[in-house]
């Protein structure tokens, strides 16, 4: 009897973030997830940073996993940019429902692992473990010196005068409070315009006090 080939589920993870970012980029991974014999169970949009562990749609995408389900990004980053024992967790969270990742510079070992045992099962757990743990701590690196240079920026900026603060996401809290009008809850809110449920707070709190002229700094 022919042997029946499981059919590869995949959820695939697409983030950038800031409002003013596209990501039109990444829209290439659904695809070539499908080219590749993937079943696209959920593609998944967010405008956020990834040092942030209360994404939504990515708090939505683990709701959402099954066991045997393959996580599918465009780098580690995109997954997170977590401080390294937080972005562990985050990994852990995701194993503990049963899903495999699929991203560039992540080795997915276990399935050479599982056909083996002994000294060789713990070398290859080991070098995926090591992989993996590298791949998170550059990209908390990556996202630390993006700070710094930042930082420094602002304070050359500031010093030449010419510093003005952060330019206000007028479209983003335009779209909270078409949206809290609408009726649309807190968390829902946040998810549809790609938001912390703080910022959907503080937005509709100057709104309901007629303050909001269309931006606030976030």
């Amino acid at each position: 009897m022919a042997k029946t080939e499981m059919i590869k589920v995949a959820r695939i993870y697409l983030r950038v973030s800031t409002d003013t970012q596209d990501l039109e980029r990444q829209e290439s991974i659904i695809e070539e997830a499908k080219a590749s014999g993937h079943y696209v169970a959920g593609v998944y949009r967010e405008k956020a940073s990834g040092a942030r562990p209360d994404r939504p749609e990515l708090v939505r995408l683990i709701q959402d996993l099954q066991p045997g389900d393959i996580v599918i990004a465009e780098k580690i980053d995109r997954i997170s940019r977590l401080p390294l024992p937080e972005a562990e967790q985050l990994i852990a969270t995701i194993r503990k429902k049963g899903a495999k990742l699929a991203v560039p510079g992540v080795v997915d070992l276990s399935e050479l692992s599982a056909d083996t045992g002994g000294v060789e099962r713990i070398v290859l757990d080991s070098i995926q473990e090591m992989l993996l743990k590298l791949s998170l701590q550059m990209a908390r690196d990556d996202y630390e010196d993006r700070r710094e240079r930042q930082r420094q920026g602002i304070e050359l900026a500031k010093r030449a005068g010419r510093y003005s603060g952060r330019r206000a996401d007028a479209a983003t809290h335009e779209r909270i409070i078409a949206l809290r009008t609408d009726g649309r809850s807190i968390s829902e809110t946040a998810r549809l315009a790609g938001c912390s449920p703080s910022q959907v707070k503080r937005v509709w709190a100057q709104h309901k006090r007629g303050s909001f002229k269309g931006c606030c700094y976030d």
